[in-house]
């Protein structure tokens, strides 16, 4: 097998993967880099999913990158707006030169004599597997899992003499024209499709087994786009950033500190905006508090105006099976359709699903915990990139490559070959990872580590405070635990 080192090799080219990159050649100049990535082309969650009306539920400021500024004049952006982004930074850069397409990472395995990760790829298009070896493996490869959305039971779908659609899986150039289409789920997908759907379809059900928290949000920013006019990309770059960063943390620190008052709040604004005849206490009055799950965004309230229109209605009841013409329903009210879309959510895949093993010992994720939220307890030389999830994902991936380039170069100085965290404080107990109640993350809470009760074990979901962790303090900080390579 062909064998290729690297000082660090990046997992995946999507968002993190790009921001791991710049931050590499900006402050560690000296490292040799590749990315590996399993798709064909850079671009991750946002080249993997076409379906109509695809867009960022968080603002460019934020989901856009601190070191190359937003330019559009949408801070709600649609996918193959931030999907261009991506390219052009990642040419302006020169990182699509270091990108290795449609190898897909398997497995990688650490040797404690040679300081040094072995990580088998296979080729996507032929399954022929390689071998490269880095010092440093950092895996941008996101949560999801690519290869399939979450689809639960269907009970009798082969009955339904329509089309069955999942958005993961949005077939290419698909017409739906005059279509009567029932949308399955009430979280961002299905709220971004509903609306994108009822402009050309006959009509557009969405039908919710329980509501989300929607909030509508203007998908343009005024504050930066007045800003640029009169100082240029990047000042409204900077300035619109941290007054989202600013707003997003009172929200959140809001909802979580007053509940009661927050969803009374939230309840009351959907209120507004939809018609006198529209249930809201059925449909948009969910019975969890704000953010156990997380907020879905409409950009100028797309979706009520779908449903003021009449093209779009919201049904809140729960599936009972297919018929032959569409889907029977456990009040027993029936739904006809010629389309059905099952925007019931995505599957989680830790790392990407790669295999880790150290030392011919394998690594069990579950049985880890998770050091500020970007390395495993005791697993050497190796970074992830998780973003955060109460705010924009690349507010924390750009913090976490910053973070990873004061890592090397410490090791660097120090004259140390492998780092990695562990917990010495038997006070420290285990809690879930990612704090939400949602469907996805507890189906996958068994395969994920753990966080830990206090910091730096903790995540406290702040990007203030994080900013000033990861940015300034010790490296050594009586967690990180280093190595030299051995002698002999």
């Amino acid at each position: 097998m062909e064998q290729r080192h690297q000082d660090v090799l990046i997992i995946g080219a999507g968002l993190s993967g790009i921001s791991a990159a710049v931050h590499l050649q900006k402050s560690c100049p000296s490292k040799s880099y590749a990315i590996l990535e399993g798709r064909e082309r850079l671009g991750g969650t946002w080249d993997l999913f076409r379906y109509p009306g695809i867009r960022s539920d968080s603002d460019m400021y934020t989901l856009g990158y601190s070191f190359r500024p937003w330019t559009g004049a949408k801070a709600l952006a649609d996918g193959p707006s931030i999907l261009n982004y991506l390219r052009e930074t990642a040419a302006a850069y020169g990182v699509d030169q270091k990108i290795h397409c449609g190898v897909r990472v398997v497995f990688a395995r650490w040797s404690s004599s040679s300081s040094r990760w072995t990580v088998v790829v296979r080729e996507s298009a032929t399954g022929i597997e390689s071998e490269w070896t880095c010092a440093f493996l950092f895996v941008c490869a996101g949560y999801y899992d690519y290869e399939a959305g979450y689809t639960p039971p269907l009970p009798g779908k082969d009955r339904f003499r329509g089309q069955i659609i999942h958005p993961q899986h949005w077939p290419e150039g698909f017409d739906y024209t005059g279509k009567r289409i029932i949308v399955i789920g009430s979280g961002a997908t299905a709220v971004t499709l509903v609306p994108q759907l009822a402009k050309r379809a006959a009509h557009v059900t969405m039908l919710q087994r329980s509501p989300t928290y929607i909030l509508s949000r203007p998908e343009q920013d005024v504050v930066a786009n007045g800003v640029r006019a009169l100082l240029g990309d990047g000042a409204a770059h900077a300035i619109a950033r941290w007054k989202n960063v600013g707003l997003g943390m009172a929200m959140y620190s809001f909802c979580r500190r007053y509940p009661e008052r927050a969803k009374k709040i939230l309840v009351k604004l959907v209120r507004k905006q939809v018609g006198p005849n529209i249930d809201v206490d059925t449909h948009f009055n969910p019975n969890y508090q704000p953010w156990d799950q997380r907020l879905c965004l409409v950009p100028d309230g797309d979706l009520f105006a779908a449903i003021n229109s009449g093209r779009a209605s919201v049904v809140t009841d729960q599936f009972d099976s297919f018929t032959e013409t569409g889907l029977q329903l456990h009040s027993g009210a029936r739904l006809d359709a010629d389309i059905i879309v099952t925007a019931t959510g995505l599957k989680l895949k830790f790392l990407g699903g790669i295999s880790l093993s150290i030392d011919d010992k394998v690594v069990e994720p579950a049985k880890a915990m998770a050091y500020k939220g970007m390395m495993l307890s005791d697993v050497p030389n190796l970074a992830l990139a998780i973003g955060y999830t109460n705010a924009s994902w690349t507010l924390k991936s750009d913090l976490t490559s910053a973070y990873v380039c004061r890592l090397l170069r410490y090791m660097d100085i120090n004259g140390y070959a492998s780092c990695s965290p562990h917990n010495n404080d038997p006070s420290v107990t285990a809690e879930p990872l990612l704090d939400f109640t949602s469907g996805y993350v507890r189906r996958a809470a068994n395969e994920f580590p753990h966080q830990g009760s206090v910091a730096p074990w903790k995540l406290y979901q702040n990007y203030v405070a994080d900013l000033l962790k990861l940015r300034h303090a010790r490296i050594d900080d009586g967690v990180m635990t280093f190595s030299r390579r051995p002698h002999g």
